[in-house]
């Protein structure tokens, strides 16, 4: 056995998200265009006597550090189908926003798959890695295989997508965090009474995927989509304002990123997102602003430091 292993992991964003009907399982069918951000967080695995997990970095109270983070699941997982014992000291390196939207959960415990499988010298095939994620969270796969793709089913179906070149975000990131489960459930609340909601269903995002790789910011843009934005502004009001500021700041379009509540925002070039960054920053109406770009290529080792 090895030292101890470190996978970087990335943030996602939903550049489409379109929700259908609750299905039996209580799972909605979802149709969504991910992308992977240059936000990460790093995740380290190293032999110990016994299972522990330590969180560093941003917001590292908001994180569990017991049997329950989904790092640890994902540890405990895969020491089941490889027979080996999940005694291992996880560290946690956060960056990715808390409850944002963003899949940072989902990323550390895709994080967690690959060291641990590197830590162990596993010669479990990507399928297999792949089938263990789908088990642990919809959005856990993605994480794994980054860049951009098409996910179905509860998001866990990939399709890769064909991008080209690389898009520049400017991420507002709200103080209070956002319940996934609860956004659903607001939205099939909202569904219910009648109120009017977007409702993309199921339906492929194609003419999205065209402007994807034909790598036209100016045709993505106006194609960014969400169905849970509603529910999301629903549940938070104030990001009305802060979708109003990015777009006032000079971005071409902004969005809730997946169920929120963090902001996304397409800009035109990296010197545009630097300036709209800049305007957010000073407007009040985000706890935190970063700026990344994307595809990048989802989970990977990294040499450990």
């Amino acid at each position: 056995m090895i030292g101890g292993a470190t996978a970087r992991v990335p943030a996602k964003i939903n550049l489409h998200l379109g929700v259908g009907p609750l299905r039996d399982d209580g799972f909605h069918e979802l149709s969504t265009l991910f992308c992977a951000l240059s936000m990460y967080d790093d995740v380290t695995i190293r032999p110990s006597d016994e299972l522990t997990l330590t969180v560093t970095g941003e917001n590292r109270r908001a994180v569990p550090a017991d049997a329950t983070n989904l790092a640890a699941r994902a540890v405990i997982a895969l020491a089941e189908r490889t027979g080996h014992d999940p005694s291992v000291a996880i560290t946690i390196d956060k960056h990715i926003p808390v409850a944002g939207g963003m899949a940072g959960g989902s990323a550390d415990a895709a994080g967690a798959l690959l060291a641990a499988a590197r830590l162990w010298r596993s010669d479990l095939p990507r399928t297999e890695l792949l089938e263990i994620a789908a088990e642990l969270g919809s959005d856990v796969p993605f994480s794994l295989t980054g860049g951009a793709a098409l996910g179905t089913g509860r998001g866990e179906k990939l399709l890769p997508v064909l991008h080209r070149g690389e898009f520049h975000w400017v991420l507002a990131v709200s103080g209070t965090g956002l319940s996934t489960p609860a956004v659903y459930r607001e939205l099939d609340r909202l569904r219910a009474d009648g109120e009017r909601t977007t409702d993309a269903g199921t339906r492929r995002p194609d003419e999205l995927m065209v402007a994807i790789a034909s790598g036209d910011v100016h045709a993505v843009a106006p194609l960014l989509h969400n169905d849970l934005q509603p529910a999301a502004l629903s549940l938070q009001p104030m990001l009305r304002r802060t979708l109003r500021a990015g777009t006032e700041a000079g971005a071409l379009a902004g969005i809730v990123s997946g169920s929120g509540p963090t902001c996304a925002f397409l800009c035109a070039d990296a010197d545009s997102a630097v300036s709209v960054a800049a305007e957010l920053s000073g407007s009040g109406v985000a706890k935190a602003v970063r700026t990344a770009s994307g595809p990048v290529a989802g989970a990977r080792l990294i040499p450990q430091t």
